[in-house]
């Protein structure tokens, strides 16, 4: 207990005297800051990211995608497959009509509202009955788009990041001017960073004749054994069939890969600098106190007892930093909205939340710049000779 105490009364004076040693506390602490906030918004960026995708799929739902397709943007299906999904075991009804949805993907070309750049924004065109399979999907503004007429209607999302995207606009698509003419949501997930349209409408203005997807409405989550059996044993089908929140659980690793590289990559290199300006730092400070430790242990505090205030010092300091850090990354892109891109879900607008995990995540990073950057100076600290540390200076 003894040993506790005194490193708690060395910890104090050291604190009291960081007044006339705050520029070189300024640096680690500006560092760590640096480096902290570098890496809570990446990891920020990839959880938003990951989770808009995630959030896209239902247990409730299956999708059926060409055999060996691993997107929709990758998977193509003729009228005729669709005409044998709808009529597979296990799919639930809205009176007599089985609640499947054969869509369409196309892509518009559109600036974007934070900065001058374009996207390729995904429209995906759907038939009246998906927006039973999709009750999430919920109009806000507006109306919804008539079929046979070049209308769209725009998530919030899009909304939000794009421009020209306001009720009454005129989007230029196939050679021909969609007016938007309602905006909705749906939870805040992918769908909401696409345009709708009505799908035979989409096709004929692209000249096409074939699906990417077909989605359908399970009459259980236990349904979807029977579901995909049928369609994977009917030797006139080449499909695949996933459940639609697996799927989208895959299409949201996929995005976070290069992500999680990013912080993996410019992380370590990043913390490695962290490290080494902590490690210079907490020398700086331990060799200007060189003196005034040689003076405590004369008095006779204890080896241990020096090495835990130094150590308690450098932690102190790291996450001042990591504070510092953290506060500066939601201060510049906390709730901000961006956009980047996927092949299988085409871009994707999400919005950056720094939570409770980014959160102890910061301090965890902290933690560990702090006690690798004052280890060796603390004990270099507690094993300076006496009489060498009083004829330092």
């Amino acid at each position: 207990m003894s040993t506790l105490k005194n490193a708690q009364a060395l910890l104090l004076v050291s604190l009291r005297s960081v007044p006339q040693r705050l520029g070189s506390c300024l640096v680690g602490v500006i560092g760590i800051a640096g480096v902290v906030g570098v890496m809570v918004s990446v990891i920020a960026m990839s959880g938003a990211l990951q989770r808009t995708v995630k959030d896209a799929g239902d247990p409730g739902r299956a999708i059926v995608l060409r055999s060996g397709a691993e997107s929709e943007g990758a998977s193509t299906l003729p009228r005729d497959a669709v005409a044998t999904v709808q009529l597979a075991p296990g799919i639930a009804r809205s009176g007599e009509m089985p609640l499947v949805s054969p869509e369409v993907l196309s892509a518009v070309t559109l600036k974007e509202n934070a900065r001058d750049a374009v996207s390729e924004v995904t429209v995906r065109g759907i038939p009246p009955i998906a927006l039973k399979l999709r009750p999430e999907i919920q109009l806000v503004a507006g109306r919804l788009m008539n079929s046979g007429v070049p209308e769209l209607i725009v998530g919030r999302a899009a909304l939000r990041q794009f421009a020209g995207l306001t009720i009454g606009s005129q989007v230029p698509l196939r050679d021909a001017n969609w007016t938007v003419v309602g905006i909705f949501t749906s939870n805040g997930d992918a769908h909401e960073s696409e345009l709708v349209a009505d799908s035979e409408t989409l096709l004929a203005s692209s000249q096409r004749n074939v699906f990417q997807s077909v989605t359908v409405r399970l009459e259980s989550p236990q349904s979807l054994a029977v579901f995909k059996e049928a369609l994977t044993t009917n030797p006139s089908l080449s499909v695949d069939v996933l459940r639609e929140d697996e799927y989208y659980q895959g299409q949201s690793r996929q995005m976070g890969r290069l992500l999680i590289l990013i912080v993996y990559l410019v992380g370590g290199i990043m913390s490695v600098g962290a490290t080494f300006a902590a490690l210079n730092t907490m020398y700086s400070m331990v060799s200007s106190r060189t003196t005034e430790i040689a003076t405590v242990r004369a008095l006779g505090f204890g080896q241990l007892a020096i090495v835990i205030s130094v150590l308690v010092e450098g932690v102190i300091y790291s996450l001042v930093g990591a504070l510092l850090g953290t506060l500066a990354a939601w201060l510049l892109f906390g709730n901000a909205s961006f956009t980047t891109f996927s092949s299988g879900t085409g871009h994707v607008v999400a919005q950056l939340d720094i939570d409770a995990a980014v959160l102890s995540f910061a301090a965890t990073c902290a933690l560990i710049f702090g006690l690798a950057g004052a280890l060796f100076p603390a004990v270099r600290a507690a094993r300076l000779p006496i009489a060498v540390g009083m004829r330092a200076h």
